[in-house]
């Protein structure tokens, strides 16, 4: 569970780096390994932090939904370039499936489009012609038509829970200032480190 003094830290540099003109303040780079070891990162979008850690969405089925069932571990890195002198908050922990019900929460409150590309595209796998994913999304929107979109079974989202977490602030000369939070059970200690 974060503590409420860096959940605090995190919520204001969230709300600063919306203020400032960054163009996707959410986006997070989000790093995870699969069954061999190989190292794979991609952006994804932060959907809500709270004491448990950092939540995202995603189709199961999609790469990184197999990496995450393989090895759970992941680490996340949000820079905020337009923030002070570049502002980056650091992340390591496991990444935990979120119960069903705040998945489809979450799903209800998406675009009527997203939902229904959630269902018509088979993420990561190999795409034969583009007409191909449009006749899937013709498909869903007949299904749907007059309805409701519910969940898919094959997408929903996770909490990253941490273990570490940095907050990293640029300054002139990279003479950055770094604070490195770690937990030990339920303790959290922080510390600085040289630039």
């Amino acid at each position: 569970m974060l503590t409420l003094e860096i959940l605090d830290t995190f919520r204001r540099l969230l709300d600063e780096a919306k203020a400032s003109g960054e163009p996707e303040p959410t986006a997070m780079n989000l790093a995870t390994v699969d069954s061999s070891g190989r190292v794979a990162s991609r952006i994804v979008l932060l959907k809500g932090v709270d004491e448990r850690g950092f939540r995202f969405y995603t189709n199961y089925q999609s790469d990184k939904g197999s990496q995450l069932e393989a090895h759970p571990q992941v680490a996340l890195c949000i820079h905020w370039k337009q923030l002070r002198e570049g502002v980056q908050v650091r992340v390591e922990g496991a990444a935990r499936k979120l119960q069903d019900e705040e998945s489809d929460a979450y799903f209800a409150s998406r675009a009527r489009g997203s939902q229904i590309g959630a269902w018509a595209s088979l993420q990561s796998q190999t795409l034969p012609d583009r007409e191909t994913f449009e006749q899937r999304l013709a498909r869903y929107e007949h299904e749907f038509d007059g309805r409701e979109v519910t969940r898919p079974p094959h997408w929903g989202g996770y909490v990253v829970e941490p273990d570490t977490l940095e907050f990293w602030y640029g300054a002139q000369f990279r003479w950055h200032e770094r604070v490195r939070w770690s937990r030990h059970g339920q303790t959290w200690t922080s510390r600085l480190l040289y630039p």
